[in-house]
C-alpha cells in the first residue's frame, strides 16, 4: 500500500512504477539535483532513488570534463555542469592482465592519459565497449547512468556517452533539464485509488503469468530429465544383454576350444 511521509508525500509501491513518469525514463538532471537523490525504506534493492516522490533509476547530464583519475579497475570522470555542483562518473574498465592496469593515473599528465584512455571501458549494466579516447578534461560530454552511493555521495555508473558538439547542443539540453525539473519533477507525483489498484491487478496478473511460465519450464525440463533417464535405462539394458550375449559366446569359444584341444589330444595318442 502507499505511505505517506511526515511532508504529506505519498510513495507509491513498486508495481506503481510502471506508470511514473521518471521511473523508466533518462531523466535530466542537474549535478545539483543528482546530489539530493534519496533513498527509502523498502526500495533499496531495487536500484531506486528518489527526488521528492518520483522514482528515479537512470539520469542524463550534460558538462564539461574537469578532471579524470584512473584506476585498475575503473576511471572516474568528474563533471561539472554549472548547476552549482560536480559529479562523478564511474566507467568500467574491462578485466586487463596487463601489470600496468595496476598504476594510478592522474588527469594531469598527457602521456599517462593518452594510455589510459586506450584501455578498454564497458557499460555498467550490459558491459558494452564504451569508448572513452575523447574524453578528457575541457571536453563538454552527455553522461547517461545508473545511480549509485559511495560514502554517501551519488555517483553515476556511466551507460552511454556523447560528445557535445556545440554550444547550441548544450543550452537546448539545459533548456530540457530546467523545464523538467519544473514541469515534472518540482510536481508531486500523484494516482487516483483506481489508478493504483488498476496497476495492482496488472502487477499480480504479470506475476500469475511468470509463475505459470515457470511452472512450463520445469514441467519440459522435468519430462526432459525422465526422457534422458528413461534413454538411459535403456542403452543401459542393451548394454546388459550385449554383455550376456558376450560371455556366452565367450563360454561357447573356450568350450569349443576345450573339446578342440581334448580331440587334438586323442588323435596324437
Amino acid at each position: 500500500m502507499a505511505t505517506v511521509d511526515d511532508g504529506e508525500l505519498v510513495f507509491y509501491p513498486a508495481f506503481c512504477f510502471r506508470a511514473s513518469p521518471t521511473h523508466f525514463a533518462w531523466v535530466k538532471m542537474g549535478a545539483v539535483d543528482v546530489h539530493l537523490l534519496k533513498r527509502r525504506g523498502g526500495f533499496e534493492d531495487q536500484s531506486t532513488f528518489f527526488y521528492m516522490n518520483h522514482p528515479i533509476r537512470f539520469v542524463s547530464l550534460v558538462g564539461i570534463i574537469v578532471a579524470r583519475t584512473e584506476y585498475p579497475t575503473l576511471t572516474i570522470l568528474t563533471v561539472d555542469d554549472s548547476s552549482g555542483a560536480t559529479i562523478d562518473v564511474i566507467v568500467l574498465k574491462a578485466p586487463i592482465t596487463d601489470d600496468d592496469g595496476d598504476q594510478s593515473v592522474r588527469s594531469g599528465k598527457r602521456g599517462d592519459l593518452q594510455s589510459a584512455c586506450a584501455t578498454k571501458h564497458v557499460a555498467a549494466t550490459n558491459k558494452t565497449t564504451v569508448d572513452t579516447t575523447a574524453l578528457v578534461p575541457g571536453v563538454v560530454a552527455q553522461v547517461k547512468g545508473t545511480l549509485s552511493m559511495f560514502r554517501a555521495t551519488m555517483q553515476i555508473q556511466l551507460e552511454r556517452v556523447s560528445v557535445v558538439q556545440d554550444t547550441n547542443a548544450e543550452m537546448r539540453f539545459l533548456d530540457q533539464r530546467s523545464r523538467y525539473l519544473v514541469e515534472v519533477l518540482s510536481v508531486p507525483w500523484s494516482l487516483t485509488e483506481e489508478e493504483v489498484e488498476r496497476l495492482r491487478y496488472e502487477a499480480d496478473d504479470e506475476e500469475e503469468r511468470l509463475e505459470e511460465e515457470q511452472e512450463r519450464i520445469k514441467r519440459r525440463q522435468r519430462r526432459r530429465i525422465e526422457r534422458e533417464e528413461k534413454d538411459q535405462r535403456r542403452i543401459q539394458k542393451l548394454w546388459e544383454r550385449e554383455e550376456r550375449l558376450r560371455a556366452k559366446e565367450a563360454l561357447h569359444s573356450r568350450d569349443a576350444g576345450a573339446k578342440f584341444m581334448r580331440d587334438f589330444g586323442e588323435r596324437k595318442v
